[in-house]
């Protein structure tokens, strides 16, 4: 390998072409620094800044970020939970994956801000400032909340520039307050709308497709963090809405965390009945710690601070352990139960099932990801307080103190019969050396670790065609024979015995528990390969449970690596390229449809190249869009009758009394004509029966009765008059999606078919070299496009490595070119251990919950 500061020039280079190329080299650098000035520098605004970056604030464009939008105007909503002003929250996934979220809070202050309206020169209100300029909250002083989760006042405001659309209805002082925005633009002020005396904030947007490059929400990633909230805040009610399902679930825990432990122990056997809890305040400081052993031999231990997970731990859990292995030491101690082994705090830990989440009013995380606590008093407070609280708890329990005990003294000894099979690993040759390695091992040629990778192949024949596909000089092959050990089952000295473990660990060379080394480590990348069946998946979540129990080093280090299989392989003339999923195939059906298509409109305007694209990257997000609307009954061509003539855009709120159906393009209209005919006052309705965007907050409708997609304005005389008022969300996207169409010389009509007296040809015509297809309207344009991009292409479709030859596994899965690694996190490796947790435990019952719940997505079943 050449060195930084060697030349790559031949050595019998002529010394005077040396010279002149040097001398052109610092002509070149020279003309660089004359030509870098001031114009070459540019000052982005916050919106800009934002849209420009948003991996700064949110993660990242993929589904982590995607998802962060919606836990960051949750966690505003939490917040005045934490603040005790809000009950109840209601999140709701819409059709057009728009979300709503809502809560009873004390509203966003809409009044006029004074130090921002005289910084822009005009009028803004607070509402307005919240949402279109960071760093500008109530997190910075502790005037309006004394602890939250968010600190830097940017949630909010990036969520809104992050969206295509987005709109704020505050319910204060008496009145509903709304403002609409457009990437992060406002539409317009402040409008003062109907009179309520309903409290709170409702945010709804919808994520940019300009931005992220996924679409859909995930139920089950949101229904996790809404359940992980109500655990942690106790009494607090947060509804899950998924109108794309029809599923709804209920999340309120009047014991809170107490609920948590035993929620995570659902699927094993308690040591003890009674969940150990502690509620405590030290300096300000408020923290809950709720634990409960069970039969397990492992710890699971979740820590929070300001309702944050902060999964690297930090001082709040330093200060919890150093107290439960003291105080349990010195009663062990105490009641002379400790003889031949040494209790450690990993003993003490075996079988814990531990919540400790903390109120810190100004925690001090390491880093923007806040996933460590470095407040150093918080330490000592939950170190003093947990300590004096358990052990006056051992004290009054014995029964349940000497079970603890025991259960660590079996720890202890299985720890020593571990340490003893670990030094019969490290007593054999180095491992570096051949006579260390496992012989199935089919090691790699080079020795420089930072390139070299190791496969762990599921069984001996894909081990083959993995043995003849790899890249030898830096690719090494393990296959694994069979299911390892269920490291969930076991205990460490039993999973030392498993001969595949022991394969794993001599081939990787860190070791294993307390004795990793990750500098020891004999390649940089450890892939897992399995097939994509059942078994495979199978093998796949037992290796990540193994790699989070036994080399959790090597996996928060970022080097375990899950590979991933193309499921296409497109040959075109001599290219060849690979698709990992369905929906990057459509897509690169029409990029290839697009190369050389052709669009003919009505006038017989010929439309390619850039407008082409640009018309169909367009259509692409409106198309899906009106598939949402056409699910509520509503088509488009009868939608487009009611479009207003004036702003060209289509009505977003539908309003029912009656028989009557009326339509309005903003709620300012909709108010206007309620007041008109004199519906507008809101009475307070009772706690048990407000209602949020069509979900009941307490109690449900009667039998036989609609609940109102809103909130209802007072009731008269004649139920009839009654009105409903329905919020078309996905209407919005159409709106947007529109303008844009029209930029391209299209309106609405163009997406609907048109009676054409006297033409027999067709409206529209996309053309591919000699070959021409007709259309009658836009809606079309994109399958067109995407059957054109598939001539000519000889499409394979993969189904699993055990069916590839050599060959193909090289080009798809081995070769670095061509391949898609998954990088497993901390998070990926812990919900596959809380998978098999379930799946493996020792109660029936959240197994069964499970499979009912999940009988319906099944893809691939073995039978």
């Amino acid at each position: 390998m050449t060195e930084p500061n060697e030349s790559n020039e031949p050595q019998d280079q002529p010394t005077g072409d040396v010279e002149n190329k040097e001398a052109a080299k610092q002509a070149e650098l020279a003309k660089a620094n004359s030509e870098y000035g001031a114009t070459d520098l540019e000052h982005l605004s916050d919106l800009e800044h934002v849209r420009e970056r948003p991996s700064m604030y949110i993660g990242d464009r993929s589904t982590r970020g995607f998802h962060h939008l919606v836990y960051e105007v949750v966690d505003n909503s939490i917040d005045e939970a934490m603040a005790e002003f809000a009950t109840s929250v209601i999140v709701t996934v819409h059709n057009d994956n728009s979300v709503t979220v809502e809560d009873d809070g004390r509203g966003i202050p809409v009044d006029r801000h004074p130090q921002l309206s005289e910084q822009v020169g005009r009028e803004v209100s607070t509402l307005e400032g919240v949402m279109t300029v960071l760093k500008f909250g109530g997190k910075f002083s502790k005037g309006a909340y004394q602890t939250s989760g968010g600190l830097h006042g940017v949630g909010v405001t990036v969520v809104n520039f992050l969206s295509e659309w987005c709109e704020v209805e505050v319910y204060r002082d008496g009145f509903v307050w709304a403002q609409e925005y457009e990437r992060g633009v406002p539409q317009g002020p402040v409008q003062k709308g109907q009179p309520s005396k309903k409290r709170g904030t409702k945010t709804t947007f919808k994520p940019d497709g300009q931005i992220f490059n996924v679409s859909k929400f995930n139920h089950d990633t949101l229904a996790k963090r809404l359940q992980e909230l109500a655990f942690l805040n106790q009494g607090v009610k947060i509804i899950f809405v998924d109108e794309r399902t029809n599923e709804r679930d209920e999340f309120k825990y009047e014991k809170g965390i107490i609920e948590y432990v035993e929620h995570l122990n659902r699927a094993t056997n308690a040591l003890h009945p009674d969940v150990i809890f502690l509620n405590g305040v030290t300096e300000g400081v408020g923290y809950e710690i709720a634990l409960q052993y069970s039969e397990e031999y492992t710890e699971n231990f979740h820590s929070y601070v300001n309702n944050i997970n902060t999964h690297e731990g930090g001082t709040h859990v330093s200060g919890f352990k150093t107290a439960l292995t003291r105080t349990l030491n010195n009663y062990a101690k105490k009641e002379n139960m400790v003889k031949d082994v040494a209790l450690s705090g990993d003993d003490f830990r075996e079988g814990l099932t531990a919540v400790i989440s903390t109120r810190v009013p100004e925690p001090q995380f390491e880093g923007q990801t806040k996933t460590k606590l470095g407040n150093s008093e918080v330490e000592s407070y939950i170190n003093s307080g947990f300590g004096e609280f358990f052990g006056k708890y051992l004290e009054e329990n014995p029964k349940v103190a000497k079970i603890i005990v025991r259960k660590a003294l079996l720890a202890g000894q299985a720890r020593e019969a571990a340490r003893k099979a670990r030094d019969i690993l490290r007593n054999r040759k180095d491992a570096l050396g051949s006579g260390g390695l496992p012989g199935k091992l089919r090691d790699c040629i080079s020795k420089e670790m930072e390139k070299c990778e190791l496969y762990l192949v599921e069984g001996d024949s894909a081990g083959g065609s993995a043995e003849g596909g790899r890249l030898r000089d830096f690719q090494a092959i393990l296959p694994l024979r069979g299911k390892i050990i269920n490291t969930y089952k076991a205990r460490e000295d039993k999973v030392l015995a498993n001969e595949e473990v022991r394969s794993m660990i001599q081939a990787i060379g860190v070791g294993i528990g307390m004795d990793q080394d990750i500098n020891k480590r004999r390649y940089n990348k450890v892939v897992i390969m399995t097939d994509a069946d059942v078994d495979g998946s199978h093998i796949r979540t037992l290796l990540l449970s193994f790699f989070y129990r036994q080399m959790n080093e090597l996996v928060s280090g970022g080097h375990v690596y899950v590979a991933q299989p193309p499921l296409f392989r497109v040959v075109h003339k001599k290219n060849i390229w690979y698709v990992q999923t369905e929906e990057e195939m459509k897509n690169q059906l029409m990029d290839n449809g697009l190369a050389d298509c052709s669009f003919v409109d009505e006038t017989d305007n010929i439309i390619e190249g850039a407008s082409m694209e640009k018309l169909c990257r367009t259509l692409a997000p409106l198309e899906e869009a009106i598939i949402a609307l056409e699910r509520r009954g509503i088509g488009l061509k009868i939608h487009a009758v009611r479009m207003d003539p004036v702003s060209n855009k289509l009505p977003v709120f539908r309003l029912v009394i009656g028989r009557e159906e009326h339509w309005f393009i903003n709620k300012k209209d909709v108010d206007a004509f309620l007041e008109e005919r004199g519906l507008l006052t809101e009475p307070e309705a009772p706690a048990d029966e407000q209602t949020v965007e069509g979900t009941v907050v307490e109690g449900e409708a009667a039998e036989g009765e609609q609940p109102a997609t809103n909130e209802t304005p007072e009731a008269v005389e004649d139920v009839s008059q009654v009105p409903h008022i329905t919020e078309l969300h996905e209407v919005r996207t159409i709106n947007i999606k529109l303008a844009e169409l029209a930029e391209l010389g299209f309106d609405i009509q163009a997406l609907i078919p048109q009676e054409r007296t006297g033409r027999t040809d067709s409206r529209y015509k996309l053309r591919r070299g000699e070959a021409e297809t007709g259309l009658e309207d836009l809606r079309g344009l994109l399958p067109a496009v995407r059957t054109a991009g598939e001539r000519g292409l000889q499409v394979t479709r993969f189904k699993g490595l055990g069916e590839m030859n050599a060959e193909e596994l090289r080009e798809t899965t081995l070769d670095p070119q061509n391949r898609t690694l998954m990088q497993v996190t901390m998070t990926d490796a812990s919900a596959a251990d809380d998978m098999f947790r379930i799946l493996m435990g020792d109660k029936v019952e959240p197994r069964r919950e499970f499979i009912e719940k999940h009988a319906l997505d099944v893809r691939n079943l073995d039978v």
